[in-house]
């Protein structure tokens, strides 16, 4: 009889643990592979610094830190004798140099050559110790660079400069902050994030739990991969049709193997930073409906009111036209200007052709420098 009571309590111990485990909150599987994705960082850096041996890292040029703070630093390119002042506000993913991948298809060599003072805000690794900095900390960090620019006696305002998550980091400061900057140029940005309108925003709110740990850092190959199962056509079949369309082109296919290397260096996020994204922006979308407060103060569109300039990639998945173009309309008139940007062969993902493509550079770079010298008198319309 006693045996047959062990049995029975160990049998109900069992029918309880399982129905705790179905009774578990999703996000309890998800922070287990979350975990594990910390040695998947390590393992593809170290694979792309294999890569990166057989010609394939990047050729960066010369630059300072002038700044710093506990998530970020500030670079300074040169060129000091620059009428105009910009600020590039890196995508807080992966490392800033696809910025600047090799001389011929640099983003900063191009503004430097257009005689800009360019500077660079680097968001560094999170570590358990600044793993919990969120959209407020990341615009405080953008207000410490543009503070750091005007006591070194530089251009009383910058124009910013973002790509991607940059560039809504960028819009969401000017729009907290409009009379600290010159202008903004939003590269690929996405602003709003309305359900059924982008198919890799609908995939990735299914993908991450809501009651996300805001404690530990993001690994960034565990984002990477969330990304390829929210648009495999954008991350794994796109790149592949890019790779066998590059073949007959050496230059082409050298970028796109340059592009498969950046892929490679992945970086730990900011765990509060992922959070706030995916909810507040792209499950809530407070940015777009003006619900988004940084600190005390709410931003809104409409609070937007510095010239801007939008390029949008009409072959882009991440960044389509519909995430950007309803924030641009809520604007303040005559404010904002959008220029389409077709997408072309030889840049390995679409969302990165604004930067690394030769179209790009030749089409697109000359209307957006032309634009900021157009805005050198500051405060003008679009």
């Amino acid at each position: 009889m006693a045996r047959d009571t062990v049995g029975y309590r160990a049998a109900q111990q069992r029918i309880r643990e399982d129905a705790a485990a179905e009774s578990a909150p999703p996000n309890a599987a998800f922070n287990l592979i979350r975990g594990l994705f910390g040695q998947v960082d390590v393992l593809r850096r170290a694979q792309g610094n294999l890569v990166g041996a057989f010609g394939l890292n990047p050729s960066e040029c010369v630059y300072r830190i002038i700044a710093s703070g506990p998530c970020w630093r500030l670079r300074d390119y040169g060129n000091d004798a620059a009428p105009r002042s910009v600020l590039i506000v890196a995508a807080p993913i992966k490392r800033p140099y696809i910025w600047d991948l090799t001389p011929s298809t640099s983003a900063i060599r191009y503004c430097l050559e257009a005689h800009l003072h360019v500077h660079l805000l680097e968001w560094l690794p999170a570590s358990p110790g600044t793993g919990n900095n969120g959209l407020d900390e990341y615009a405080r960090a953008i207000s410490n660079c543009i503070a750091q620019l005007s006591a070194d006696g530089r251009s009383a305002k910058p124009f910013l400069i973002g790509h991607s998550l940059g560039g809504t980091l960028a819009a969401i400061y000017c729009a907290f902050a409009p009379t600290n900057v010159r202008g903004l140029v939003l590269l690929g940005a996405p602003l709003c994030f309305e359900p059924k309108q982008s198919t890799f925003r609908d995939a990735i709110i299914s993908l991450v739990p809501s009651a996300l740990s805001e404690a530990e850092p993001f690994p960034g190959s565990l984002l990477s991969q969330m990304s390829a199962l929210a648009s495999p056509s954008t991350f794994i079949w796109s790149r592949l049709i890019d790779a066998a369309m590059s073949l007959a082109d050496h230059r082409a296919m050298e970028i796109h193997a340059r592009i498969e290397r950046w892929t490679l260096d992945e970086i730990a996020l900011s765990g509060r930073l992922v959070h706030q994204i995916v909810e507040w922006l792209f499950r809530e979308n407070r940015l777009c409906r003006g619900a988004l407060k940084i600190g005390d103060s709410r931003v809104d569109p409409s609070a937007l009111s510095v010239p801007t300039l939008a390029i949008a990639n009409t072959a882009d998945d991440i960044a389509p036209l519909a995430s950007i173009k309803p924030f641009v309309d809520a604007m303040p008139a005559n404010k904002a200007r959008v220029i389409e940007y077709p997408g072309e062969v030889g840049v390995c993902l679409q969302h990165l052709g604004i930067l690394v493509g030769r179209k790009a550079r030749m089409k697109v770079w000359p209307h957006i420098i032309s634009w900021l010298n157009s805005q050198s008198g500051g405060g003008g319309d679009a």
